[in-house]
Order: structure tokens, then C-alpha cells, then sequence
């Protein structure tokens, strides 16, 4: 298996630590020599090992962001058939 190359290009912020000192952070991170993309993950106190975890497009943030603000999102999905 190929081994896994990332770069934390900017560290955004910790959200919550645990008893072992990791970290669930939020930062935007380059996968294998690619674009940064935002990140959320948990990560041990000196970034060697992670986590599993998500990457997001700044699209998807700004998307997030706006969910999260409470705003209304236009989109083609019928909130109906989430329900």
C-alpha cells in the first residue's frame, strides 16, 4: 500500500481534546501533494497519527456554514423524502 502523504497547510481550530491528548480538530490539510481542503479529524498531540475523518470542498463550508447559521439553503433535494 502506498504510503499516505498530507501537509497541514493552516490550523483553523481545536474543538474538543480527550483523555489521551487527542485532539478533534479543524484545519485544511493537503492530501498527497493536492489542494488544500478543509479538514475535520482527530489527530494524536503531534500530528503523526489520525484519525478517521472528513474533508470538505470551500463550497461544502460555505454550504455548512450556512446550515449551520440557520439559512436556507436552495438545492434539488425534497426535504419530504429525507423525512
Amino acid at each position: 500500500m502506498a504510503e499516505l502523504k498530507f501537509e497541514i497547510t493552516e490550523r483553523i481550530g481545536v474543538l474538543s481534546e480527550n483523555a489521551k491528548g487527542w485532539t478533534k480538530e479543524l484545519n485544511k490539510v493537503s492530501w498527497n501533494e493536492r489542494e488544500p481542503k478543509y479538514d475535520l479529524r482527530e489527530w494524536n498531540p503531534d500530528h503523526s497519527r489520525m484519525g478517521k475523518g472528513i474533508t470538505l470542498t470551500d463550497e461544502e463550508v460555505e454550504t455548512l456554514k450556512a446550515i449551520l447559521n440557520g439559512e436556507e439553503i436552495e438545492d434539488d433535494i425534497n426535504e419530504a423524502d429525507i423525512l
